[in-house]
């Protein structure tokens, strides 16, 4: 798919953001990734953005990456295949080009491991990456990796397959900036963690669509929000934030790292083999899983 293409796409529906299952060898796991990719197909979203934050990335190998990205590309059909890519410049340069050889159609560039760095250097590894590649490449404002709405418009002009731009630092002001200064020139993503909770204070800033987590496990409770969402019927958003969204934020904010685990217990409470998540992070406790099961009950 062509970068411009694909920008378009992205503004037109909900993102997926699948999570990455592994088996009992903590390998990944290509058949139960392709069964819930094939189950979440029958639901319309605008794309797929595989091995990413929710999916793992920073607990893959590049190896992992590029087998997933085949995966999805069986299981896809037409639905564009976004995948993550990250680490140092080198690696993500690599990745980039062993995720477009195994049919991606495009890559988030999520930050940079571990150390600081200026604006210029966050810059060149943005751009290095976008020039080592044909795909669409969607920058991920999150963690050590910022760029100003300066950087990133000089990086538009330097780079035609730079066509995203994803959010999840949670900085209103860095995000109208972007979206003022850059127009229709980039599609606007919003990624926070659980982003319904946010998402109506980012439409107001100029971000008309997000990546959905919790449509791993509940696909039509998060396909009624983004609806709702899109309509500016803010009094179906609130009562499904009430309803569903800050009791599963409660069971989130028990323990660091359950943004991902959370999750990937919802998914495996659908009936997908999943696996365990993978150090540093944990799985939830039984109790946990009994309150996630709760939650669930009467949501198909």
């Amino acid at each position: 798919m062509a970068p411009t293409d694909l920008r378009e796409l992205i503004r037109t529906g909900l993102l997926s953001f699948p999570v990455t299952p592994f088996d009992d060898q903590d390998r990944f796991a290509p058949k139960p990734f392709a069964a819930h990719l094939d189950w979440l197909s029958s639901y319309p979203v605008a794309g797929l953005i595989v091995a990413g934050g929710t999916g793992e990335l920073f607990s893959l190998t590049p190896n992992e990456v590029v087998e997933v990205v085949k995966v999805a590309r069986q299981v896809a059909g037409d639905a564009p295949v976004i995948a993550g890519c990250g680490y140092g410049t080198r690696m993500a340069c690599d990745m980039a080009q062993a995720i477009e050889a195994a049919g991606g159609d495009g890559i988030l560039l999520l930050p940079h491991y571990l150390t600081e760095g200026p604006q210029e250097g966050v810059a060149n590894r943005i751009r290095a990456v976008c020039k080592s590649t044909n795909m669409g490449v969607i920058v991920y404002n999150r963690g050590a990796s910022r760029v100003s709405a300066e950087t990133l418009e000089q990086l538009a002009e330097e780079c035609p397959n730079l066509i995203g731009f994803k959010d999840g630092t949670g900085d209103i002001d860095t995000v109208r900036r972007v979206t003022i200064q850059m127009g229709d020139r980039l599609s606007y993503i919003g990624g926070m963690p659980t982003h319904e909770l946010f998402a109506q204070a980012y439409r107001g800033a100029g971000m008309p669509t997000y990546s959905s987590a919790v449509f791993n496990f509940v696909p039509e409770t998060a396909l009624s929000f983004f609806d709702a969402f899109s309509k500016g019927d803010d009094a179906t958003c609130e009562r499904l934030l009430r309803e569903f969204y800050y009791p599963f934020a409660k069971i989130r904010d028990r323990c660091a790292g359950y943004a991902v685990s959370a999750i990937k217990a919802g998914v495996s409470l659908r009936g997908f083999e999943t696996g365990p998540v993978r150090a540093p992070l944990t799985d939830l406790t039984e109790e946990e899983r009994g309150m996630m099961e709760d939650l669930i009950a009467g949501r198909s």
